[in-house]
Parts: structure tokens; sequence; C-alpha cells
């Protein structure tokens, strides 16, 4: 019987294991999170403005998390295992790589919520100090700023060969109402 509970808790922890790598390799980032010292409605707050921007927030053990990087790039990277140290929250962004850090800068502008430690980010396999987080990825053009700068990229050819297409159409307008009024102003002195 014994036996049988080690197996399933060896199971349970295989699985959760396995789902916390699976959720690591699915996001474009994520950022490490210390909160002690915070209060339960900060903590919700933050939950909450997560949720809202769409970043999965959750508490993980630090050594599930080491299990969980076995076999990537961040195995054995010395700021990655440094960081595993406390309580660590960990937020995902899925589709916008700067979502969870733009939202932490704004959580931390407010001085109540200064307990909140960002120990590091991950964006693509690469780990960002804590310090620069808030400094490098939280200032980097979200989702939205990239297509609005890639539409404007792609539309200004086409604006500049509209303006083209239309210079000779618009000059030859500016030289016939100069030559009417050439020949409409030579009439009027005559009358």
């Amino acid at each position: 019987m014994s036996e049988a509970r080690i197996s399933s808790a060896r199971q349970a922890k295989i699985e959760a294991v396995g789902g916390v790598k699976t959720t690591l390799a699915k996001a474009t980032s994520y950022v490490l999170l210390g909160f002690k010292g915070m209060t339960v409605m900060q903590v919700t707050d933050l939950r909450n403005r997560f949720r809202k921007a769409g970043v999965e927030y959750r508490v993980i053990k630090n050594t599930l998390l080491q299990q969980a990087v076995k076999g990537t790039a961040l195995e054995g990277n010395k700021h990655f295992d440094g960081a595993l140290a406390g309580e660590t929250g960990v937020a995902f962004s899925f589709e916008d790589p700067s979502a969870a850090a733009k939202i932490v800068k704004e959580f931390r502008k407010d001085e109540k919520n200064e307990k909140l430690q960002v120990k590091l980010a991950v964006l693509d396999a690469s780990v960002i100090p804590g310090d620069r987080v808030e400094s490098d990825l939280a200032t980097m053009p979200g989702k939205d700023e990239l297509r609005a700068m890639l539409l404007a990229t792609l539309q200004a050819p086409m604006q500049q060969l509209l303006q083209q297409l239309q210079a000779p159409a618009q000059n030859l307008v500016y030289v016939l109402e100069a030559r009417r009024k050439q020949l409409g102003g030579g009439d009027e002195e005559a009358a």
C-alpha cells in the first residue's frame, strides 16, 4: 500500500514537471518574481492585472522549475539557478513577450508595491537579469505597437507611389489654372 502511494506521488511529480516544462516551452517570455512581504490584496491585484493582459501567473516550487529546465539551454545557467531561492512566482507571456514585464513595471511604480522583487526574465532562452527587466524588456514595443509599425512600414511605399502617380495630374491642373488666370486676367484689364 505504501509502495502504491510512493508510486502515485512520484507520478504526480513527473506530471507536474511535464506541465511546467510544456508551459515554459509555449511561453514567448516569462518573469520570475519574489513576492515575500506582500499582502494578499497586493498579490490579488497583481494577479488581476496579469489576467487582464493575458499573462498566466503561478507560484512554482524552485525544485520543480529546476527539474523543468533540465535538457534545455537554461540547465546549469548560474543566473537562473541563483534566482531560484525563496518564494518564486512566474508570469508567463504567450503572445506579447513584454506584457508581463510591462505589468510588473507599472505595478512597482506604486510605492506600496515595492516589495515585489524581479528576479529575472527569460526571453528565447536568454536570461535577462532582474535589474534590466524593467528597463529593457518592459520598454520593448508590444504586439499591437509592432503591428502598427509594420502597417506603417508597409503603407509608406504605397503612399509614395500614389503621390508620384498624382503629381503629373496635379501639375497639369496648376498649369491650366495659371493659364486660365493669365487669360482671364488679360480680359479683365481690357474691359
